[in-house]
């Protein structure tokens, strides 16, 4: 028999290519989002999170096998990070029909485990890099701590196994995501194309000329349906990156040769896209209209303030995947060829020209 999957927030980058990689698999899927967009094979559910009753109105007939938790909304301090994003776990587990076999719940979180909040990103004292899930959480209140704690709580409760996953930086597609590099990045160069600026490397020279990792969409995707199906893999955190490491000196060249712009030198001086791209709304309205895309509206693509907190790091950031290969999760995805296939697809979906 087909297994029955919830994906919450599955119009965002990493559920609508979980969703996507389920209904593939022969999975009935359900998306659960406050605006769901048409997915092939996802049936979708229309809830505020942050809405118990609404939530479990909405829920009241979906006795899933698997929950996929991919949504976050951003607040204005740490705290109301904790408050509101807690809620929307504990309101959607709390939400659904108690489970009348086994059902595995599967938390995406990232990196910020390691590194720590927006407040405090990259700051103070932070663990040994590279990552490592056995490494104890930061003396820091943390969102991602405490949307760790309702699953916990809830499987507790209920019964259900649960697998939580800390990715890198997601490369993929979405419209509307607080957090997208890939997106970002396309936006950008398409903009000094057109401009005839240079195309600038935002970040610090740690970053720069460190090494790094990032985690394809897809490659999540995969990594969560491995964890749900995996009995080894229950009750337990795994880091999930591409399985490469690149130095950003190195990629730069590639975005912009992809692009056909030139790369600037890198001086050691940052200069953030959030300021660099401040009064470029009106001039991607006039490329969107003469280009005939999809999307005018610039903040709709970009977020080059979470792009800046990635590539402003001071530090080196690399992640270990020992844990999930001992395991048996192999699967590997080349970063670069994971940034031209998403510049392909925006292309494709008349997103950028």
């Amino acid at each position: 028999m087909a297994k029955t999957a919830l994906v919450a927030g599955a119009s965002g980058i990493v559920g609508s290519a979980t969703a996507g990689l389920l209904a593939e698999q022969g999975w009935t899927v359900h998306g659960i989002a406050r605006r769901p967009v048409e997915q092939a094979g996802v049936q979708p559910l229309v809830a505020d999170l942050q809405d118990a009753a609404g939530t479990a109105e909405a829920l009241k007939d979906v006795q899933p096998d698997a929950v996929f938790i991919t949504t976050w909304l951003r607040q204005d301090s740490e705290a109301e990070n904790i408050r509101v994003n807690s809620a929307m776990v504990r309101n959607l587990l709390d939400g659904l029909p108690k489970p009348t076999g086994p059902r595995h719940v599967a938390l995406v979180t990232g990196l910020k485990h390691y590194l720590g909040p927006f407040e405090a990103y990259g700051k103070g004292s932070l663990p040994q890099t590279p990552f490592r899930e056995e490494q104890d959480r930061l003396d820091l209140e943390n969102f991602y701590y405490a949307q760790e704690d309702e699953v916990f709580a809830a499987a507790a409760r209920d019964g259900f196994t649960w697998s939580v996953h800390r990715p890198h930086s997601v490369i993929g597609k979405a419209v509307g995501n607080a957090m997208n590099m890939g997106t970002t990045l396309a936006v950008y160069a398409t903009l000094c194309r057109e401009t005839g600026r240079p195309f600038t490397f935002p970040g610090s020279a740690a970053q720069w000329s460190g090494l790094t990792d990032m985690t394809d969409a897809g490659q999540l995707a995969r990594h969560l349906l491995w964890a749900t199906e995996t009995e080894a893999a229950h009750n337990e955190a795994f880091n999930i990156v591409n399985g490469d490491v690149f130095r950003w000196q190195w990629m730069w060249s590639r975005i912009a040769d992809w692009f056909g712009v030139a790369a600037a030198p890198f001086d050691g001086t940052v200069r953030p896209l959030e300021t660099q791209m401040t009064d470029d709304a009106a001039v991607w309205r006039e490329i969107a209209a003469r280009e005939g895309l999809a999307e005018p509206d610039l903040s709709r693509l970009a977020s080059p303030w979470h792009t800046d907190a990635d590539l402003g790091r001071p530090i080196e950031v690399v992640t270990d995947m020992s844990k999930s290969r001992r395991l048996g999760f192999t699967a590997y995805q080349p970063t670069d060829d994971a940034f031209f296939a998403l510049f392909e697809r925006l292309r494709a979906d008349r997103l950028i020209p």
